[in-house]
């Protein structure tokens, strides 16, 4: 049988990626469009399928939360697992994100760059994508400091003053040391507190 005379079968077809802004994102979600069964995010335009949350990782943001809500008393809002706007096309829900003091506890709006603190991600599964692809972006976005967790290592990366897109200093604090967020110099926080012991 000879070369097929279907045009349709000859042609290269290149596939091209729509990339969804903050406003569209949240439209989808003000039309029910997206919901939140859906557990996802918008990371530099693309939504995100978020993987399920186990209960160790639950147990951990839970308890970070409480401590530094204690510890910042009404210095600042702690947000747990909500979202952050970064225009034009990211919309992260980070596991805890320290914010400035606002009388509406943003109803009227997600916080944005300038409004962030501290961002604090708690990486069990997710370690690559945090350093991968959340790391960058918040770096980009100017967010002033940013904390992994690493259930796994047991370890803390420290990530602070962002330049043109990446951290410029970087250290890690262990079971043994004691973590001061940039924003709050007279907070200090014990390494061990964060990484207790679950059974």
């Amino acid at each position: 049988m000879g070369a097929s005379s279907n045009p349709l079968l000859t042609v290269d077809v290149q596939l091209r990626r729509h990339r969804f802004s903050v406003e569209a994102y949240d439209e989808m979600v003000a039309q029910g469009i997206l919901t939140s069964d859906d557990r996802v995010e918008l990371l530099a335009g693309d939504i995100l399928e978020m993987a399920p949350i186990g209960s160790r990782h639950a147990a951990f943001v839970s308890r970070l939360g409480r401590l530094l809500t204690l510890a910042l008393h009404e210095h600042a809002i702690v947000r747990v697992q909500s979202p952050v706007a970064l225009p034009p096309d990211s919309q992260p829900e980070p596991d805890i994100a320290i914010v400035r003091p606002r009388e509406d506890f943003y109803a009227r709006s997600h916080p944005r760059a300038g409004d962030v603190l501290l961002l604090i991600e708690v990486a069990d599964s997710s370690l690559t994508l945090d350093r991968t692809v959340k790391e960058p972006l918040y770096a980009a976005a100017g967010i002033a400091e940013l904390w992994i967790v690493d259930l796994r290592a047991e370890a803390i990366a420290v990530c602070a003053k962002p330049e043109c897109g990446t951290y410029t200093e970087r250290s890690i604090g262990r079971r043994e040391a004691t973590l001061t967020p940039t924003a709050f110099p007279e907070v200090t926080v014990r390494v061990q507190e964060i990484l207790f012991q679950d059974g």
